[in-house]
């Protein structure tokens, strides 16, 4: 009976320690941040340890030896755009990032593998994406918590920095941003394209708001792409809906012909069905 006892003090003791998870405070609490510039969204994921009265560089922080530039799980940078630093350019994508302080200049490094915790051992140079270094600035106050952050944001670049206790690092980089705005201005200013052309006008026979205005559309579209046949099987519901019969099953008939040439039973299926149903109408 003892031993059943024993056995089943046990299990609780085991089932409540899994269950119960003290939730307090972390010495270093996790920031997540991020950033338009230009076009270009870039986010950062770091913990922030606090100076807390301790001599941080060349002490808790040695000089000249990559350290996690945080505290816990890796800090980690995406950007959804390249970056470009001068003569070199970071790809898109997410990278840990590992900093190694020096009396006068720093060396920040993108590391291609983020899901590690802590500087890798062995450290490894081919999952290096780009390698930065910059002069350190001593700052008059002190920053109490590490702070990693974007600065002087323009249209067409920013400042990458990072600050703690009295130093501050800056690296200055560009984005792409020009050419992606010509781009959406020439396409804006080109006009709508065939496939918009169609996709309005489906949307207006799809929810009855105006059927004539919508076959406007479908012809203009068809105009740029007659090959279209999935735009002609719109046109012929459009022109059904108008009680135009005879003009959409001669469209419906064309939409079938390309539609065999493509392989595309499905659309030649549906408007076989359309058009004995429209002959009944004429």
């Amino acid at each position: 009976m003892m031993k059943k006892v024993t056995l089943l003090t046990v299990v609780l003791f085991t089932a409540l320690s899994h269950q119960a998870q003290l939730n307090v405070p972390k010495a270093s609490p996790l920031c997540t941040y991020s950033q338009r510039v230009g076009l270009t969204d870039i986010s950062l994921s770091y913990s922030r340890p606090a100076v807390n009265n301790r001599r941080i560089f060349g002490d808790l922080i040695p000089f000249d030896a990559y350290w996690r530039l945080g505290a816990n799980e890796n800090t980690k940078i995406t950007t959804t755009d390249v970056l470009i630093f001068g003569k070199d350019t970071l790809a898109v994508g997410t990278y840990a990032l590992f900093a190694k302080p020096g009396q006068e200049r720093w060396t920040i490094a993108f590391y291609r593998d983020y899901n590690n915790w802590g500087v890798p051992d062995p450290w490894d140079s081919k999952k290096v994406a780009l390698e930065l270094t910059a002069p350190i600035q001593l700052q008059a106050h002190k920053t109490e918590n590490l702070t990693l952050g974007i600065d002087e944001i323009g249209n067409n670049g920013a400042v990458f920095f990072i600050a703690w206790d009295n130093v501050r690092v800056n690296w200055s980089f560009n984005v792409n941003t020009m050419p992606k705005v010509k781009a959406s201005i020439d396409k804006v200013m080109a006009g709508p394209t065939p496939n918009d052309y169609h996709a309005a006008a489906k949307y207006y026979y799809d929810e009855k708001i105006d059927n004539e205005k919508a076959l406007e559309w479908v012809n203009l579209a068809l105009k740029a792409r007659p090959e279209a046949y999935w735009m002609l099987r719109t046109k012929s519901l459009i022109q059904a809906s108008l009680g135009q019969y005879k003009e959409a099953i001669l469209t419906a008939e064309s939409c079938i012909k390309l539609a065999e040439a493509d392989g595309d039973i499905a659309y030649v299926s549906q408007c076989k069905n359309s058009i004995i149903e429209w002959k009944k109408q004429k």
